[in-house]
């Protein structure tokens, strides 16, 4: 295809990032936008695993915890959830949820949790969140290193973690490109092997191998090699 008939499907703005780190070779601007897309399809696949991964964790633990309709629970008159304006935005986000099952005559606990976000997940290791779900999600890691006077891994480092995670899954929702240091704007795949490697990290921290979990599905190390070969 050419450059003139790609830039037009594509837009100019959105390739004007990709010309300029290539310095104006179009051939290769084409040929980064579409690894910049098997790199973000690779991401999303991997994201994807982790999320269903954490709820399920998440799940199981407060469970054993609040009982097994925990999340319905929270945000009922008499649970954690419901008073606190604190985590107005999370009881919303699930009393919705709730209410349009409850329409449906469809209400589950599987079905609830299914209809969370990532950012429910994420929020949940806030420290407000935390605290009102009883300080027990911790748990849901239960091989993670023990915190030192320099490393916390406590419920804040998690939030970290996976605020970073929801930043990434969100960029690539919303089509942005990943293969870019965002200061200089050069090609540069570390934020995403960053971001891997912290996926990669938690899984194994919830007990989890990461490598069979993405066994065939993980090509992230190949692609970022692709990138800045190019």
């Amino acid at each position: 295809m050419k450059y003139t008939d790609f830039e037009k499907a594509i837009s100019h703005d959105r390739m004007q990032k990709y010309l300029v780190a290539c310095h104006n070779d179009t051939r290769r601007a084409m040929t980064l936008y579409r690894y910049n897309l098997q790199l973000s399809q690779e991401m999303f696949t991997l994201v994807s695993c982790f999320e269903v991964t954490l709820r399920n964790c998440v799940d199981r633990e407060l469970k054993r915890h609040l009982g097994q309709d925990w999340l319905r629970d929270l945000v009922q008159p008499d649970g954690a959830f419901y008073s606190d304006q604190r985590v107005v935005k999370t009881k919303k986000i699930i009393d919705n949820a709730y209410r349009e099952l409850l329409k449906k005559h469809a209400y589950t606990h599987s079905q609830l949790i299914s209809k969370m976000e990532f950012g429910v997940w994420k929020y949940l290791y806030s420290n407000v969140h935390y605290t009102l779900t009883g300080q027990v999600l911790l748990n849901a890691f239960p091989d993670k290193p023990r915190s030192t006077r320099t490393n916390h891994y406590d419920n804040s480092y998690i939030f970290s973690v996976l605020d970073n995670v929801n930043n990434m899954r969100n960029r690539i929702a919303h089509h942005e490109p990943i293969c870019f240091n965002k200061s200089s704007g050069f090609i540069d795949t570390s934020y995403a092997l960053t971001i891997y490697t912290h996926i990669m990290s938690l899984l194994q921290w919830m007990g989890i191998d990461g490598a069979s979990l993405v066994y065939g599905l993980d090509h992230v190390g190949t692609v970022c090699s692709k990138i800045m070969c190019l």
